[in-house]
């Protein structure tokens, strides 16, 4: 959420950035006059309880039971109704207000390109090459069908459609990417592993941004009278890992706080209708090895930096040809002021698609979660405490990491190589056959 004065001492600047995303928020120029308006009834509200209290020493230097005092009771109880009413128009206006504010995007960091669409997105990098196959690629549907490890038509009886059985080494391999993901976070970047629950309060949501704009992604959960829960599954482990601290004042000297952690997650998908309905690219439920950062303003520019290679070290380490697009303007996420995506090469669909999305949110989201530091100063003196900069990307989308292995090291009679890397993780095997 940004700042209200912010916005207000600089519209202007708010507007042009905002802009840069596409059409304001509706409501965005009434944030002006609410404000005036909140301010103007703080100050009269003020004016009159002090005229209240001033009046309320009056009276008692009045004759009890007298007409005097009868009069000035009544001018008192009046002055009272006025500041109430000040009071209420006060509060409409910060609901207002606050509900505009939960609803406005993020600011564009400046080095963020224009646009309004992946076309406009830019290469920032790549690593490794696109295999060579002297074959058709197929698609990792087709070659985890073939194989006996991937199977939509039974996820489909149990669950419906967007699910997925895994079978054998279809199973470990999901198993043994996630422990590799943490293993190479915890021991080679020095994340600490937390393992958070996976429904969360809506004040979560909340806090990093998910409500209220995209309730209609949430899976909510059910139920009637005792048995009624006002939980939401987690769409990702961004909402607990980064609300671990909600409401605290961190101490200067712990940060940063670096946190790794694997959670299934789950997503309507919402509005995506006919996109990917084959396959693992786009399900209601997944895995996926979340990092979230709590840094030092300062130092977040230079973290997003690092957040993004330790993510691209697992594709490097797994062998998988990549490339870092750096997201224009209009194709980020409402919350984040700068996104790399790394998209990793499909053969079978001859496309780069998305596997890790990292962001920096600077102090977008601190300020909805209550995200604080107290800053360190030497002395006694204590100084005022700052809001955090949260930063989380996916290292990695377990699910899709399968999908670029089947389909990158697949070979021509329908075997898959399994990566050097994660042999180690699936009791060394070598190469999955049917």
């Amino acid at each position: 959420m940004l700042d209200l004065r912010f916005v207000v001492e600089h519209l202007d600047e708010v507007r042009a950035s905002l802009s840069r995303r596409g059409p304001l928020p509706v409501g965005f120029d009434r944030v002006t006059d609410l404000a005036r308006a909140r301010r103007e009834a703080i100050l009269a509200g003020e004016s009159k309880k002090r005229a209240v209290n001033e009046a309320s020493a009056a009276i008692a230097k009045l004759p009890k039971g007298s007409d005097e005092q009868a009069a000035a009771r009544a001018a008192s109880r009046a002055l009272g109704e006025e500041a109430a009413g000040f009071e209420r128009t006060q509060k409409a206006a910060e609901a207002e207000l606050e509900e505009l504010l939960l609803r406005m995007p993020n600011m564009v960091d400046p080095s963020v390109p224009d646009g309004d669409s992946a076309e406009h997105n830019v290469v920032v990098r790549t690593w490794g090459e696109a295999p060579v196959m002297s074959f058709a690629p197929r698609e990792h549907h087709d070659l985890g069908e073939a194989l006996g490890i991937l199977d939509f038509e039974r996820a489909s009886k149990l669950s419906g459609p967007r699910f997925s059985v895994l079978w054998g080494a279809g199973a470990a391999m999901e198993r043994g990417l996630v422990q590799f993901m943490l293993d190479t976070h915890v021991h080679d970047h020095g994340y600490t592993e937390v393992y958070p629950p996976f429904m969360v309060k809506a004040d979560a949501l909340r806090g990093t941004g998910n409500l209220p704009k995209f309730e209609a992604d949430l899976f909510k959960i059910g139920g009637e009278g005792e048995r009624s829960y006002d939980l939401y599954l987690i769409p990702t482990a961004e909402v607990p890992v980064t609300n671990l601290h909600a409401g605290e004042i961190l101490d200067d000297a712990t940060l940063p706080r670096r946190y790794a952690a694997f959670t299934p997650c789950f997503r309507s998908e919402a509005g995506s209708a006919g996109r990917d309905t084959r396959g693992l690219i786009r399900q209601h439920q997944f895995d996926k090895v979340e990092v979230v950062h709590l840094e030092r303003p300062e130092e977040s520019e230079a973290a997003h930096e690092r957040l993004t290679a330790a993510a691209e070290s697992i594709l490097q380490r797994l062998g998988l040809h990549y490339r870092v697009v750096l997201l224009c303007a209009g194709d980020m996420s409402v919350n984040s002021r700068k996104t790399y995506d790394i998209e990793v090469w499909l053969p079978g669909q001859n496309a780069y698609r998305e596997i890790s999305s990292c962001s920096n949110f600077g102090d977008f989201q601190a300020r909805r979660a209550d995200l604080k530091y107290r800053p360190a100063v030497e002395g006694s003196a204590k100084v005022k405490p700052r809001l955090l900069h949260t930063l989380n990307g996916s290292a990695l989308a377990v699910g899709r990491t399968l999908v670029a292995i089947l389909e990158q090291y697949q070979q021509e009679d329908g075997s898959v190589v399994v990566p050097t890397a994660l042999r180690p993780y699936l009791r060394g095997l070598e190469r999955i056959t049917r």
